[in-house]
């Protein structure tokens, strides 16, 4: 189940910037428990699948997992040794952008402890630092 855009507007993209923290996508909205992201960068669309079956493997298929983040964005990549001129390489991967407060994962249905474990799991599987959140610590 590769998760990869099914249209994109334009093929190759610019890196962009990455400066600022999450406005939007920073709140629990769909579960109780969350795993949130402290650092900014790209997560390619491998880490991504490989946090969702991390979580689905912990829970043994309780509960609910909601994916809160999408690879959009193409980065492109020369052959190796190749001379300088001849245009942008082509696509090799796809990447979340994300910022410090993007909510990444959701856990439903669970016990807090098993939902604790399985975000554990699922941190591991990223370059990035990480916080898991609960419901409640975030309207406090």
């Amino acid at each position: 189940m590769a998760m990869l855009p099914s249209r994109v507007k334009h093929r190759k993209t610019h890196r962009g910037s990455r400066a600022g923290n999450a406005t939007t996508g920073n709140k629990i909205s769909y579960g109780e428990f969350g795993l949130q992201t402290l650092d900014r960068g790209w997560i390619k669309n491998t880490q991504i699948e490989a946090c969702r079956i991390a979580i689905t493997r912990h829970l043994k298929r309780k509960g609910n997992v909601y994916i809160r983040i999408f690879p959009h964005k193409p980065v492109t990549a020369r052959p190796p040794e190749t001379r300088m001129g001849k245009g942008k390489g082509a696509p090799e991967f796809w990447v979340a952008v994300v910022y410090p407060g993007t909510m990444l994962f959701e856990v439903a249905g669970v016990s807090e402890a098993l939902a604790r474990d399985a975000c554990r799991l699922a941190a591991n599987k990223l370059g990035l630092r990480t916080r898991f959140v609960t419901r409640q610590s975030l309207t406090k």
